[in-house]
């Protein structure tokens, strides 16, 4: 029998410097787009980590911390888990803690997506891409990049 997912997750905004942003269609639920994500695989996991793995898992990015650098937002949300999802989560587990990391990358990388999970990709501007997430959270995160690169850049 799988284990239970960890109600612990993180979310992966991924644009480039125009903010264009790109959006990914579950393979399970189509119309369902959103960003990277995905939960922890154990219990020490290191979010960054974490972080890094969903990108490549979902997208084939492989971030080296040089030219593709995750920049952790220091931002959790809580959500309730919807009730489609909730039986691969321990009995009586209904929310999950969410972080918020984003990478900047080139508009031409590749991407390879996992067909196991999704079935289309598509970039675009940083407000539709947000009104195309069926997660409020995930919307949120992208609606809040432009005021978060700003503040990047101020703190650098």
């Amino acid at each position: 029998m799988e284990a239970y997912k960890i109600p612990e997750s993180v979310l992966v905004v991924i644009h480039t410097s125009d903010l264009d942003v790109l959006v990914i269609e579950r393979a399970g639920q189509p119309g369902f787009w959103q960003s990277v994500t995905g939960s922890l695989d154990r219990l020490d996991e290191p979010l960054l980590e974490t972080a890094a793995r969903e990108l490549f898992e979902e997208t084939g990015i492989r971030a080296d911390g040089k030219q593709i650098a995750l920049c952790d937002w220091q931002l959790a949300n809580i959500y309730e888990i919807y009730p489609l999802w909730r039986h691969r989560y321990a009995p009586g587990v209904t929310q999950n803690t969410e972080h918020v990391f984003s990478v900047c990358v080139p508009r031409d990388i590749p991407i390879i997506l996992s067909p196991r999970e999704h079935i289309a990709h598509a970039w675009l501007p940083y407000l539709e891409a947000a009104d195309r997430c069926f997660s409020a959270s995930n919307a949120e995160a992208i609606l809040q990049l432009p005021r978060q690169l700003a503040s990047d850049l101020q703190s650098k």
